[in-house]
């Protein structure tokens, strides 16, 4: 069975808790350790203070009564205790206990206080049941050696105090990790609240639903996260719904020239006519409806290639007028049949950086769906201006106003405006869709305006080439 590892959470939560006891321990041994070492260190310093003084009262050299007395006076009002004897055998008879282990003089040391030098004593004496410090001074006579001061402190006093604080401490640093463990408990629960439903949503994603959004408390570095995986659903949502549009549109467009030419295939096939001539008008509808077909697939390969994220224009200086003028010259014989007029306004000496091919094939696929909808007998107006840095291309005719909502979708795969009057126009519904990615590529920009007043206004603009707006 595999075992389950800890979420991200868990781990981070864990990291802080651990950390935070870890720095209280720490805190805690290191002021313990703090405190012992300066409260011996001042003991230390007190004890060996106190026993010069102590010596320094026998300059004289004898051991008098005034002296004595000041001893016992010293030994009442202070913590230390003060022992003054002749030798060192007197001194064992008054400390005959061993200091850490060890007799209180060793012949070492006896050593150092006949040269006249104090020696500092500390350990644990287990008569006392306690540690000592204590300090041994030598008292000089003109002779040598006359006797011993020896003073002593238990340090019964350091461990009562600390004993003390520690129910302090141990009570000050459970509430302040309760404390802190609340406050960390809940901002973790902020941090990853959003992460862990932006998991749960993860999944919802993955099986197809789009719909839910995270709710979004704050808006920090999580916060973003979560609202870019809200942008992220809400366009894999619009993304989904123009994929089944575009399935159906796909369907319903191959669907009806499958339809004619397997009818008309049929009624050639059982001689369904009465006539050579009727046999001959569905031939012409079976080739109509083919190259319809055709003209959908290569449209639909042509705009998918154009939609690739590597494809890359190769761009070259071009004069747009002759182009246009080219493209133009296509179109006579269908202007010729519907009657239509032509008012041309183009500037001759207008020059982008694009590609040729591709800028003919924005030219004609938005004159061609001015010819297919405009009535017969009206008129076209055709213009290639200059407009501040930008080659201008405006093309208007006088077909049926396009509704305002339908306009901000044209450019849209198959997307019709009038379902019955493009199937008679025989358009794939690409051509707008192949413009708009050109232009796209070109770093221009495409625009559509109806009205009733000045009809349907088809705009693309791309920038002029340095050299041409300097003039």
């Amino acid at each position: 069975m595999k075992k389950r590892s800890r979420s991200l959470s868990q781990k981070v939560f864990l990291l802080i808790i651990g950390s935070i006891g870890a720095t209280i321990l720490f805190s805690f041994f290191f002021l313990h350790f703090l405190y012992k070492d300066l409260y011996l260190k001042s003991i230390r310093e007190s004890v060996m203070h106190q026993g010069e003084n102590t010596a320094a009262h026998y300059h004289y050299g004898v051991l008098n009564k005034e002296i004595i007395d000041k001893i016992h006076w010293f030994n009442i009002v202070s913590e230390y205790e003060v022992i003054v004897v002749n030798d060192f055998d007197e001194l064992n008879e008054h400390f005959p206990y061993k200091v850490g282990g060890k007799p209180l003089l060793e012949s070492s040391d006896r050593s150092e206080l006949t040269k006249g030098d104090s020696i500092l004593k500390e350990g644990y004496v287990k008569s006392f049941d306690r540690d000592i410090v204590s300090a041994v001074f030598p008292i000089q006579g003109e002779n040598g050696l006359i006797g011993l001061v020896f003073i002593y402190v238990p340090l019964e006093a350091m461990q009562e105090v600390f004993q003390a604080s520690m129910p302090i401490l141990i009570v000050s640093g459970g509430i302040y990790f309760i404390l802190l463990f609340l406050v960390v408990n809940r901002i973790r629960q902020s941090m990853f609240k959003p992460l862990d439903d932006m998991q749960t949503m993860s999944r919802e994603v993955a099986k197809g639903n789009y719909s839910h959004r995270l709710a979004l408390s704050e808006y920090d570095e999580v916060g973003q996260l979560a609202h870019a995986f809200n942008i992220m659903s809400s366009s894999l949502e619009e993304q989904e719904a123009r994929k089944k549009e575009f399935i159906s549109n796909v369907v319903h467009e191959l669907r009806t020239p499958l339809t004619y030419i397997n009818g008309y295939t049929e009624a050639l096939k059982q001689a369904m006519y009465s006539s050579k001539e009727e046999a001959d008008n569905y031939l012409t509808t079976i080739q109509r409806e083919t190259n319809r077909l055709n003209q959908i697939v290569h449209d639909l390969i042509d705009l998918n290639y154009l939609e690739e994220s590597l494809y890359v224009i190769d761009k070259e200086p071009i004069a747009v007028a002759q182009i246009l003028y080219d493209t133009l010259n296509l179109f006579q014989i269908r202007l010729s049949q519907k009657h239509l007029q032509t008012d041309l306004n183009i500037d001759e000496d207008l020059i982008i950086a694009g590609d040729p091919k591709r800028m003919q094939q924005v030219f004609y696929n938005v004159i061609d769906n001015a010819v297919k909808y405009s009535p017969e007998k009206e008129m076209i107006s055709v213009k290639l201006v200059q407009k501040d840095e930008c080659m201008v291309f405006v093309v208007t005719n006088q077909g049926f106003t396009i509704s305002e909502e339908d306009i901000p979708r044209l450019g849209e795969r198959f997307f019709r405006t009038d379902k019955a009057r493009s199937r008679s126009t025989g358009g794939t519904g690409l051509g707008l869709s192949i413009v708009r990615q050109i232009v796209s590529l070109h770093d221009g920009t495409f625009s559509v305006d109806s009205t009733n007043e000045k009809g349907t206004e088809v705009s693309v603009a791309i920038n002029l080439m340095e050299e041409t707006f300097k003039e």
